[in-house]
């Protein structure tokens, strides 16, 4: 096991300087279709109060990541857990822009106190025809978060990084998209099921941030909703 992270801000924004590459099992056919909308998810990370701060693994116990669970009746990625985010509008001036309107929209936060780190390269998601920016932001003045539409979201929650980190709480989800059967990154944690779009960003960032720990990829994890 490697040392705890002393400074993973500062990791992060090397992260963001140098970029990774998404794997995915997707045809590139379909990820390089012209029709993909562009979108930006706010990939919001912190320090919480309430949780000790001691490192007994890659991470601090107390660091964070913002997720929220979307509403089941929306048109896709019903009832999923994710980032705040959607899709960019003309008044937004890029996807920092657009990830910051879309978190404030969805979960009450103040952008003032949120820290944009950089961007990561746009990820193409074919089922719901976008393409998406995520946006690793720093909680530099951490603001009451609550689900605000409940046309958009019913849950929002912070959940520690040590946890989604804990071989125990990791492995695979299985689905099929036009019929090829595929495996994706899944996490459970406090009964939520994380896979998808958010659980391939977490742990590509999480693979090349170092902080991932082995854990089993034959492991299947049940998804907990029917929405793509």
């Amino acid at each position: 096991m490697r040392a705890a992270s002393a400074d993973p801000r500062a990791e992060l924004v090397s992260l963001c300087e140098r970029g990774l590459e998404w794997l995915s099992d997707v045809p590139r056919s379909v990820l390089a279709a012209p029709s993909l909308r562009p979108a930006a998810v706010l990939v919001l990370f912190g320090v919480l109060d309430s949780v000790p701060a001691r490192a007994d693994g890659p991470v601090a116990r107390d660091l964070d990541v913002l997720l929220l669970r979307r509403a089941a009746t929306l048109a896709s990625h019903a009832g999923q857990i994710a980032f705040p985010g959607g899709r960019l509008e003309a008044s937004d001036t890029g996807p920092v822009a657009a990830a910051l309107r879309e978190a404030a929209e969805e979960t009450g936060l103040d952008p003032e106190g949120i820290e944009p780190l950089g961007t990561l390269p746009p990820m193409p998601v074919p089922v719901s025809r976008h393409l998406v920016t995520p946006v690793p932001a720093w909680w530099s003045r951490p603001t009451e978060v609550a689900a605000v539409d409940h046309d958009e979201s019913v849950d929002v929650f912070r959940v520690p990084v040590a946890d989604l980190l804990d071989p125990a709480n990791r492995g695979n989800t299985e689905g099929t998209y036009e019929g090829r059967k595929y495996r994706s990154p899944a996490f459970l944690v406090d009964g939520r099921v994380v896979w998808g779009v958010t659980a391939l960003v977490l742990s590509r960032m999480f693979d090349e941030l170092g902080w991932a720990e082995p854990w089993d990829p034959d492991r299947i994890i049940e998804r907990d909703d029917l929405g793509l």
